[in-house]
């Protein structure tokens, strides 16, 4: 199939241009380099060894995405990842990420439906959770208001996609509620470079382990879980690509309309389990200290698997010590320099 990636030179996106690649579907690329690098566009081509249709587009230029439609013919389905996605930078800046977040995701399903796409992968978050009461979450859970605008634009970007492909007759939709993607191809050429301080954990723990960062501030120690910390369900980058290739791979051979899945690991770990790992795997001490909780943390959330397996007969195949080995060799074929 001839897929069309938005946000494709991110972090998830590039890896599963490259996974999409390796699977014999053809990729078209838009990104508009708010959060990425065209130097990500050279690697994939390096790593892939062909070039790329690539378009430095927005999403929420309604325009942008007539042009490229214009452009590439045939295209058969539409991976979703372009969007804002830091949780505490949602706070800070919620009308950007409704602007962005909402806007963007209503001018994809215009060109959805103005040019009869059948099939369509959205970026969707365990956020849509909120702070469950059970762990761990089943596709079955309650969503709920998140206390982040980051998480209330996944969560209403999910109804709106429902109600506009029961509405839409010839489209097929699978929303991915995936947990935290962490570490890097094995390749080395591609993984997580965000622009300015990060707001997740594992790149934040690299750049301090690699001189970056001075210090990786912990953020809270007094939460009900076994050792203090927050807990979440950590999934290595390249699994999380290659469930993005299942689920238009899916969609393409089922009669559905819109389908759900989690997509993690099924294990929770801890921030000092993660720090702990990665240490043990690059044998160096991390230099971190606790702070106060930060605001928008979820105290503990991790997937419950069983429907993705069994349906997409999709399974993780990195471990935990795997994540942050391929988050480290990222870290140094970046370099020792200054962010």
């Amino acid at each position: 199939m001839r897929i069309l990636v938005t946000g494709g030179l991110g972090y998830i996106g590039s890896h599963t241009v490259a996974e999409l690649h390796e699977a014999g579907h053809d990729v078209v690329i838009m990104d508009n380099l708010s959060n990425s690098l065209k130097s990500v566009l050279e690697a994939l081509e390096t790593m892939c060894g062909r070039s790329f249709p690539f378009y430095e587009a927005d999403i929420t230029r309604i325009d942008d995405l007539t042009a490229i439609m214009k452009a590439e013919k045939n295209i058969d389905g539409i991976i979703h990842f372009a969007a804002k996605k830091s949780v505490p930078e949602s706070l800070q800046m919620p009308v950007t990420y409704y602007e962005n977040n909402i806007l963007g995701l209503i001018n994809v399903m215009r060109i959805i439906k103005d040019y009869s796409i059948p099939y369509f992968v959205f970026s969707s978050s365990c956020t849509v959770y909120g702070e469950p009461s059970k762990v761990p979450v089943t596709e079955a859970t309650p969503t709920t208001s998140s206390p982040s605008p980051y998480g209330s634009s996944k969560l209403w970007a999910e109804l709106m996609i429902q109600e506009f492909t029961r509405l839409t007759p010839g489209i097929k939709s699978v929303l991915l509620r995936y947990f935290n993607p962490v570490g890097a191809h094995e390749s080395g050429k591609i993984g997580e470079l965000p622009r300015g301080v990060p707001g997740n954990l594992m790149p934040f723990i690299t750049q301090t382990a690699g001189g970056w960062r001075e210090k990786l501030s912990v953020f809270g120690q007094d939460y009900s879980t076994p050792d203090g910390t927050c807990i979440r369900d950590f999934i290595h980058v390249v699994d999380l690509a290659e469930a993005h290739v299942a689920a238009i791979d899916f969609a393409a051979s089922n009669d559905i309309s819109t389908e759900i899945f989690n997509v993690g690991t099924g294990n929770g770990h801890s921030v000092l389990e993660v720090i702990q790992s990665f240490e043990k795997v690059t044998g160096l001490d991390l230099n971190y200290a606790f702070v106060d909780r930060r605001p928008g943390d979820v105290e503990q959330i991790w997937a419950d698997t069983t429907k993705v397996t069994d349906v997409l007969g999709w399974k993780p195949k990195y471990s935990l010590d795997d994540m942050s080995r391929t988050a480290w060799e990222w870290q140094i074929k970046l370099g020792d320099k200054s962010a």
